[in-house]
C-alpha cells in the first residue's frame, strides 16, 4: 500500500511553513535562511531572512546555486533549480519526533558546483531512524569564494555559519534539539566541515563533525586571484566585484566551465576558503589544533577516490610516490587531521570505503554516500553501484553514521594521527571492524611537506 502525501504545517520562529508529510517522513523544503544574494547583496555577508508574513509553501526544492554543472555527467545526480533565493535549506524529519538530533549535511561539488536537491541526500532513512536532516544551499564559484577587494572573503562559509544560526533557532519546531547538532559533508562539503570545526566562528554552532572525502582544502588567496584573473581575461571583465556582478551567475559558472575544461584542471581546488580573515583565520590544520576539541570528529575518505579503480602493485606505487590526487588531497587528510587533534579531549575517530563498484571500477569518489544514507533505491545509484550494491553494506554504515549523530562513540578506538592507527573499513572483503592503515599514504608523514604544485 502507498503512504499518501499529505499536507504538515509547522509554526517556527521562521513562520508558517508549510509542507508535506508521506508517512513517517515530514520534508520542508526550498526554506530561505537568509535574503537572495542579489543586487546590491550579491557580494555581500548573508542577511538573515526576516520572518514570513505569510505561510511559506514548503513543497518543493528551492533554487540552488548550480546554475551550470561543473561536468556534464557527475556520479551524483546534482539537479539545477533556477532562481535567485538560493539560500534556502530544506528539513527532513521523522513524523511526532521531539528532541531529535540534527544532522547539517553540506554538500560537494569542489566549491563550484553541486546541489542539496540530489535525491542522494534524502534524509528519509534518518527521520526512520529518528534524526532530523538539514540540507543547506550556499553560494558557490566566484560568487561565494573570489577573494575580491570589497567582499567579505568566505562567502560560501558565511552562508553555512548562518545556516546553522537558522537551525539553532528554528529546529525544535521540527522535533530537532538545537543542542546535538552535527554537521557534515562530502568532498568540498567535507572540507567546509573541517574549515568550521578549525574556525573560531564555529565555536558553539554545532557539537559533532563528520567529513566523508573532505580535505584541508583552502586556496591561497595569490593563486585564487591568479584564477580570477584568468577568468576576468576569459570572460572580458576585470576580476572585481563590479566586473562580475555586471555578469549573470550563469555566465560566470559557464566561464568556469570552460576555463577549466581549457586549461584541465581536475586536480585541487581553484576557489575555496582563503584564509586570513576572521571565517579563516589560519590554515585548517592549524586551526583544528586549536578549536573544536569539544567537538567529536568522524573523518574517511574512499580506497580509490579519483584513482579511477587502479588497484593491485601499480596502485601500491602510485601511492608510495605520494602522486595521486587522491592520497595527498583526500586520504591524506584523514591522519593529518587526527594528528592536528591529538590533544581534543572529544576524540577522532577514522573510517576507509572499500567497497570496489562493478561499475565505477573501485572505491572511487561519491560511490560511498547511498550507503551512508541508506538510500540505494535512489535515482543514479543503479548507474553508479550496479544492480545489486550490497544492501547489508548500507544497513551498516548508515547504522554508524545514526548512531554517531546520536551521541554515541563509534566502536573502534579514536585515532592519533600515527601509522598503524585504528580504522573502520567499510566493504573489503574479510574486513574486520578496526583494520591496521598502516598502507595508507601520508605525503606529510613521509617527506614532512607537500608539493605547492599539488595543494
Amino acid at each position: 500500500m502507498t503512504a499518501v502525501d499529505v499536507v504538515d504545517v509547522v509554526a517556527a520562529p521562521a513562520g508558517t511553513i508549510i509542507g508535506r508529510r508521506t508517512g513517517g517522513v515530514r520534508r520542508f523544503l526550498g526554506i530561505p535562511f537568509a535574503e537572495a544574494p542579489v543586487g546590491a547583496r550579491r557580494f555581500a555577508a548573508p542577511m538573515p531572512r526576516g520572518r514570513f508574513t505569510q505561510p511559506y509553501d514548503a513543497s518543493r526544492h528551492g533554487a540552488t546555486s548550480q546554475c551550470v554543472p561543473l561536468f556534464a555527467t557527475t556520479t551524483i545526480p546534482e539537479p539545477s533549480v533556477p532562481g535567485d533565493d538560493v539560500l534556502n535549506l530544506g528539513v527532513v524529519a521523522p513524523a511526532n519526533g521531539v528532541s531529535c538530533p540534527v544532522l547539517v549535511w553540506i554538500h560537494g561539488g569542489g566549491f563550484l558546483a553541486g546541489s542539496p536537491a540530489s535525491p542522494w541526500y534524502d534524509g528519509r532513512a534518518f527521520a526512520r531512524d529518528g534524526v532530523v536532516t538539514v540540507t543547506p544551499g550556499y553560494r558557490l564559484g566566484v560568487d561565494g569564494f573570489a577573494p575580491l577587494d570589497g567582499v567579505p572573503p568566505n562567502l560560501g562559509l558565511r552562508d553555512l555559519l548562518l545556516a546553522l544560526d537558522w537551525v539553532r533557532e528554528n529546529i525544535a519546531a521540527f522535533g530537532g534539539d538545537p543542542g546535538r547538532v552535527t554537521v557534515a559533508g562530502q568532498s568540498a562539503g567535507g572540507g567546509a566541515v573541517l574549515a568550521l570545526l578549525s574556525s573560531p566562528l564555529g565555536s558553539g554552532r554545532f557539537h559533532r563533525a563528520v567529513s566523508v572525502s573532505g580535505g584541508f582544502f583552502e586556496v591561497g588567496a595569490d593563486a585564487a586571484r591568479s584564477f580570477a584573473g584568468r577568468l576576468g581575461d576569459r570572460l572580458g571583465v576585470p576580476p572585481t566585484r563590479d566586473g562580475f556582478g555586471g555578469l549573470t551567475v550563469e555566465s560566470v559558472s559557464q566561464g568556469v566551465r570552460l576555463l577549466r575544461s581549457e586549461r584541465g584542471d581536475d586536480g585541487p581546488p581553484v576557489l575555496g576558503p582563503v584564509v586570513g580573515d576572521d571565517v579563516l583565520p589560519v590554515p585548517v590544520a592549524e586551526g583544528l589544533a586549536v578549536q573544536g576539541h569539544g567537538v567529536p570528529l568522524l573523518l574517511g575518505a574512499t580506497g580509490d577516490e579519483f584513482d579511477g579503480g587502479a588497484r593491485g602493485s601499480h596502485n601500491a606505487a602510485a601511492r608510495a610516490a605520494g602522486t595521486r590526487v587522491t592520497d595527498i588531497l583526500l586520504r591524506a587528510a584523514c591522519p593529518r587531521a587526527a594528528a592536528s587533534r591529538r590533544d581534543a579531549g572529544a576524540g577522532t575517530w577514522l573510517y576507509s570505503f572499500e567497497w570496489p563498484s562493478p561499475v565505477l571500477g573501485g572505491a572511487v569518489h561519491c560511490a560511498d554516500i547511498p550507503f551512508f544514507f541508506d538510500v540505494l533505491d535512489a535515482p543514479g545509484t543503479a548507474e553508479a553501484l550496479g544492480t545489486r550494491p550490497p544492501a547489508e553494506l548500507a544497513t551498516s554504515m548508515h547504522a554508524d553514521l545514526a548512531a554517531f549523530v546520536h551521541g554515541r562513540s563509534p566502536a573502534w578506538e579514536p585515532a592519533t594521527g600515527r601509522l598503524g592507527d585504528p580504522t573502520r573499513e567499510y566493504g573489503r572483503p574479510g574486513a574486520t571492524s578496526a583494520a591496521d592503515t598502516t598502507g595508507v599514504f601520508d605525503p606529510v608523514v613521509a617527506t614532512g611537506s607537500v608539493s605547492a604544485e599539488a595543494c
